[in-house]
């Protein structure tokens, strides 16, 4: 795995769908020692992941849709 000159790396398909890294997914590094990790942060008030998740949906559905589509489900 090489960095590119923007510094980007690849994260190989199969450890993003084992760890759930999504398009868009919030990452932080942690430096311990030599090593450096990646890990999601942590969500500290579910506020913020509501404020993250705002405006990510693709599907253009009324909430009216949605509550159908729930309903139907169970």
């Amino acid at each position: 795995m090489r960095i590119t000159s923007k510094g980007q790396v690849t994260i190989p398909q199969e450890i993003r769908e084992r760890f759930g890294f999504l398009p868009l997914t919030d990452l932080e590094f942690v430096v311990e020692g030599e090593r450096v990790w990646l890990r999601k942060p942590k969500v500290r008030h579910k506020g913020d992941l509501v404020a993250r998740m705002r405006g990510r949906a693709t599907a253009k559905l009324s909430t009216e849709e949605i509550l159908r589509l729930t309903r139907e489900a169970s």
